[in-house]
């Protein structure tokens, strides 16, 4: 085995871009060092940051709020699952928001979005006399405005 891993290789295990390593490298999320051709060599426990990183995109996260995240992990050792279990505890809450809005959404999929358009049929029942459209424009019932 390898201690150190091509940005090749580290796509391929991790399922991710060549292009999106260097991004999260660019953003400072992962690190590199370079050989002597000036090739990236990552170390192995690379792969877990990035589907870290790859998870908290899936809640939500912002690359921010990604970045915060991974410097709370141990700069002395490999991060261990008891550390990933701690970093992503709090998601919880985030991620049972974003269900239930997915779960409004998809509720809302034949009906009135409140965009103010009254052109759908529904919109005269759903939205009589364009009610959303005097609460501002766009999607008035989706952004709970």
């Amino acid at each position: 085995m390898h201690e150190v891993l091509t940005i090749g290789e580290v796509a391929e295990r991790s399922g991710v871009a060549t292009s999106a390593l260097r991004f999260y490298e660019d953003q400072g999320l992962i690190r590199s060092e370079r050989n002597d051709a000036g090739h990236r060599r990552y170390p192995r426990a690379v792969i877990r940051r990035v589907a870290f990183i790859v998870f908290a995109q899936k809640i939500g996260l912002s690359l921010e709020e990604i970045r915060a995240e991974l410097a709370k992990l141990p700069s002395n050792r490999v991060p261990e699952r008891s550390d990933w279990a701690q970093l992503s505890a709090a998601w919880a809450k985030r991620i049972r928001d974003r269900i239930a809005e997915l779960e409004r959404l998809q509720l809302g999929l034949t009906e009135c979005i409140g965009c103010g358009c009254l052109s759908l049929d529904r919109c005269q029942f759903a939205n009589p006399s364009d009610r959303a459209g005097r609460r501002g424009a766009g999607p008035r019932y989706w952004l709970n405005r």
